[in-house]
């Protein structure tokens, strides 16, 4: 194969076109929005395996990812810094499979709450999606900025991925098991937090602390189901109560941007694969819920092997 439409710009659909470029494929981008213009541009953006399961080539894509952006992170233009954190665990017995991504972790304890302690990725989203959107275009790839409302629409091509998030299952017409997952986060001024905090088991609501350069990524919320993205000023006031008490310092910090999005939630599981049944080759990669930057460079790199060598 020589030439691959990806169709869509988010995280996963740039990542994807690189490594098909680099695969020496001959590729275009086709997608409505930029990456910051959607679910991609509200994430906080921490390498961790949320709202997947964690499964063999879930974890295998993560470690990938991690190793990947851990390289990134000696590049101050991509926007990708290692930071320590500690993932919290409120029930006994908490899955700690993710823990094989990671080169090393430790026990710890955080506001009375075992947890686990480690160093993760994380990248300032804006910075580096624009990085990784220059990277895409300086290996020659093309971009289309228009609506795909049919996969019989897009120009002629060896080969199609389909890595267009929520739209993916309507574009493909052959998978049920897709879903919304509305998350809302507010960002904050940032006091002179280094350390993330994720506590998923916290009995208000799902809660993290994400600190960046420049503000904090406060969240959040994980409504499987909803399409809503208005910003709902009672749901902030709940988050900001739960950050408040986990992380004291943000109390009183000023609002500095708020947003919302929809993660692409599956019950199937990622979707990696072939897609019969098209008149060329077409590759399915979406449904990575929370997990978009997580498995982002594993997952392309798998999408690189099925379409082969150009």
């Amino acid at each position: 194969m020589g030439s691959v439409t990806v169709v869509g710009a988010g995280v996963i659909g740039l990542s994807v076109a690189y490594e098909l470029a680099v695969a020496g494929h001959e590729v275009r981008i086709v997608a409505d929005r930029e990456a910051v213009d959607g679910v991609s541009g509200v994430a906080a953006a921490i390498w961790f395996p949320h709202d997947v399961d964690h499964s063999a080539s879930v974890l295998d894509s993560a470690a990938v990812t991690y190793r990947r952006l851990e390289e990134l992170a000696g590049n101050p233009s991509t926007g990708v810094h290692m930071r320590p954190g500690t993932v919290l665990s409120r029930h006994p017995g908490p899955d700690l499979s993710w823990t094989r991504a990671v080169p090393h972790t430790e026990p710890a304890e955080l506001a009375g709450t075992s947890g686990i302690r480690c160093v993760v990725p994380l990248a300032e989203t804006g910075t580096y999606l624009t990085w990784l959107r220059a990277a895409v275009l300086s290996l020659g790839v093309d971009v289309d900025w228009t609506e795909v409302k049919a996969l019989a629409d897009l120009p002629p091509s060896d080969a199609v991925v389909v890595a267009a998030g929520l739209r993916s299952a309507a574009l493909l017409g052959d998978d049920q098991d897709c879903f919304p997952i509305r998350g809302q986060v507010v960002r904050l001024a940032n006091p002179g937090l280094t350390e993330w905090i994720t506590d998923s088991d916290n009995p208000d609501g799902l809660t993290y602390v994400v600190p960046r350069l420049g503000d904090v990524v406060c969240g959040g919320t994980g409504e499987v189901g909803s399409w809503d993205e208005r910003i709902d000023p009672d749901i902030e006031a709940g988050i900001l109560r739960r950050v408040s008490a986990l992380v004291p310092e943000l109390a009183g910090q000023p609002v500095l941007s708020r947003a919302t999005g929809l993660r692409p939630g599956r019950s199937g599981g990622v979707r990696v694969e072939a897609v019969a049944g098209h008149d060329r080759p077409v590759y399915a990669c979406y449904g990575h819920g929370g997990a978009g930057f997580t498995l982002s460079w594993g997952d392309a790199a798998r999408i690189a092997t099925l379409v082969g060598p150009a």
